[in-house]
């Protein structure tokens, strides 16, 4: 990250319309990581869910009665079969069959890949406001300074 010593320098150079341009553009950027990061939290917390129900779900007798979830909120009784396969969705409606083992397997990459892409967006979400703050603090200075000359 480049340090606040070299980040001031430039950014003082700059007219008022260029750092209300660059502190616009970096809180956007901000807010639009932001909602990445949200992202990236809920679909880590799904994976969490799968991987705690399969566990659960290993555990079941074969023949064991209960509830299916066909929806966040719809439920249908059902009978476990096999506890040994497992369907999962890999996305944009596409399910394969696979072992318990290979299920929660995947469920670990999938979270081990998420978090490792939510350490990299907060260190860039962290430069950008970053960025943002210091825009903001030059422009401040200069706004009070064209007030002051007037």
């Amino acid at each position: 990250m480049a340090s606040r010593a070299t980040i001031i320098p430039e950014l003082e150079k700059m007219s008022v319309e260029q750092l209300k341009s660059i502190k616009e553009q970096s809180d956007m950027e901000v807010n639009l990581l932001q909602d990445s990061l949200n992202n990236i939290r809920t679909a880590t917390n799904r994976l969490d869910l799968a991987s705690i129900a399969l566990r659960d779900l290993s555990l079941r007798p074969q023949g064991k009665k209960m509830l299916v979830p066909l929806t966040a909120s719809l439920y249908v009784p059902g009978t476990l079969d096999d506890a040994e396969k497992v369907l999962v969705d890999v996305g944009t409606g596409y399910f394969i069959e696979k072992t318990m083992e290979e299920g929660k397997n995947y469920c670990e990459r999938k979270i081990n890949l998420l978090k490792s892409n939510y350490d990299q967006l907060l260190e860039v979400t962290s430069k950008k406001k970053h960025i943002a703050d210091e825009a903001g603090i030059v422009l401040q200075a200069k706004m009070k300074q064209l007030a002051s000359a007037s």
